[in-house]
């Protein structure tokens, strides 16, 4: 079906299909986002029928966030072998089984393994494939679609909470999850759009003659990477990549993302007790999370549309890091905050900017390891921000109980989301400055030149030798640029450069 619709000219087609694919992607990342969160709509029910403690119910989250950040390199393997869709249906299926299976759970144990493993496994597989086929799809609309696609948390995150809410009172948490287990099914509705941009391969390549059988499929998805071995013509493909960690750009974003995962998330998780223990009505604590979900939404497209602008998109890192800085900056002159219209005041400011890192951040790591390596690079920084989720969040809670003080907990949280804003800063401009500093290069300058190097380094072949045929020659790949290719015996004198043949 794909192969009859007419490319529209070198590149993303940015357009087109590629609208079903962000619509995909909307519905994936609102389910992604926002399921971990909505599921704590039946905890109070489930401490009831399992006699367990809140922080014993929270695990079911807990694991499904770790799950859904932790196997990031796994959903990169799988995604790098067998393409998108494949992955995304099988994610769905794992999703909704999940759900399905934890409604006939009887113990707490059962949850952790169905509700928190299994769906939270299901929901990665759908998560970071629709980001890499949003990539294959766009590229000058890219922030903008970035910015669209990440509005989907806040958006299912302000829906499902209500839905659950009224399943629990209607069906119990039984009922409620297997409904939410069906609803759920709609992962593999969203996986079955993303068929590959026709033609698209993230590579360049000049010549295609020696692919192997059933290679040109895995080129036209842009997803199975090759490697040249060095002692001859065969080939191995290359499931992660993780010499992008020798990237300088990607040292930079991983760094950043692990220093602003510890304290991000933390002032959402806590604003509500904080209302309440500030004097703040239940009702009137509560609203305050949607306060924060409406300006997301609004931020998110917004920031996406704005990055893309043509001044902007080649700073699109220094807005990532000040968007990280005004939110850290929000966290700590909000510290204090007692009265309900500072309050307020902190939800519009916290929620702007965090949508605006939310719609920046998958745009920076796309724009620093470029489309080929994307796939691996988002599984790698996934688990360094799971092992941060993982950290950040509970020692907050560990600290209030101990303290009984809100205040310096959004003053730590504040300070690494910040310090993160300004170490991105800092170490981009210091990336730049030894990259001009270089000796000059053929290609790109800053973060691109270290993407088409690894690219030539992949595309690169063993020189020919004598004794090789001509057809043979025809089908290696051009070598890095400035490297002559060789040719034939006899065709040209010893010590002849490219210029005088």
């Amino acid at each position: 079906m794909g192969a009859s619709v007419p490319r529209r000219g070198p590149g993303p087609p940015d357009g087109g299909w590629g609208w079903a694919v962000l619509g995909a992607c909307f519905v994936i990342t609102g389910f992604a986002y926002g399921f971990p969160k909505a599921v704590s709509v039946f905890f109070r029910a489930l401490m009831r029928d399992f006699g367990a403690g809140y922080s014993d119910t929270a695990w079911v989250s807990s694991i499904m966030l770790a799950m859904l950040y932790g196997t990031g390199p796994v959903s990169s393997i799988l995604v790098t072998r067998f393409g998108c869709r494949p992955v995304m249906l099988v994610g769905g299926l794992l999703a909704s089984a999940g759900m399905i299976l934890a409604s006939f759970a009887t113990r707490l144990l059962e949850l952790y393994l169905t509700a928190g493993v299994l769906t939270g496994l299901g929901l990665a597989l759908n998560f970071q494939p629709s980001l890499i086929m949003l990539g294959l799809y766009f590229e000058r609309r890219r922030p903008l679609a970035n910015g669209l696609a990440a509005a989907g948390s806040p958006v299912f995150l302000s829906a499902l909470s209500p839905l659950g809410q009224l399943l629990l009172e209607r069906f119990g948490w039984r009922g409620g999850f297997l409904l939410l287990g069906g609803l759920l099914l709609h992962c593999c509705a969203c996986g079955a759009v993303m068929r590959p941009p026709p033609g698209s391969d993230p590579r360049p390549r000049r010549d295609s003659a020696g692919d192997a059988p059933g290679e040109a499929e895995a080129n036209r998805e842009g997803l199975r990477l090759r490697e040249e071995a060095p002692s001859g013509g065969r080939t191995r493909r290359r499931l992660l990549d993780v010499a992008v960690c020798t990237d300088r750009a990607f040292a930079v974003y991983a760094v950043t993302k692990f220093l602003m995962a510890l304290g991000l998330f933390v002032p959402a998780i806590l604003l509500v007790n904080y209302a309440k223990d500030a004097g703040v009505p239940d009702s009137e604590a509560a609203f305050l999370l949607s306060i924060v979900g409406f300006v997301d939404i609004v931020a998110r497209p917004a920031c996406g549309a704005l990055a893309g602008l043509a001044r902007l998109r080649p700073h699109v890192a220094y807005l990532f890091s000040l968007a990280l800085m005004a939110n850290g900056l929000t966290d700590l002159s909000s510290a204090r905050a007692r009265s309900y219209s500072a309050l307020v005041a902190f939800c519009i400011a916290f929620g702007l900017s965090y949508g605006m890192v939310g719609a920046l951040q998958f745009e920076v790591l796309m724009a620093a390891v470029g489309a080929p390596r994307f796939p691996s690079a988002l599984g790698l920084v996934l688990l360094l921000e799971a092992v941060a989720v993982l950290i950040g969040p509970p020692s907050a809670g560990r600290l209030v109980d101990a303290l009984k003080n809100y205040e310096i907990i959004f003053y730590l949280a504040g300070s690494e989301v910040a310090l993160a804003g300004v170490f991105m800063a800092v170490a981009t401009k210091c990336c730049q400055r030894c990259s001009q500093d270089a000796p000059a290069s053929p290609g790109a300058e800053g973060g691109a030149s270290d993407t088409e190097d690894a690219e030539a380094e992949v595309d690169s072949e063993p020189l020919p030798t004598s004794t090789e045929k001509p057809g043979d020659l025809e089908a290696l790949e051009v070598l890095s640029p400035g490297t002559a290719p060789s040719e034939p015996e006899g065709e040209a004198e010893p010590g002849l450069d490219s210029e005088s043949l």
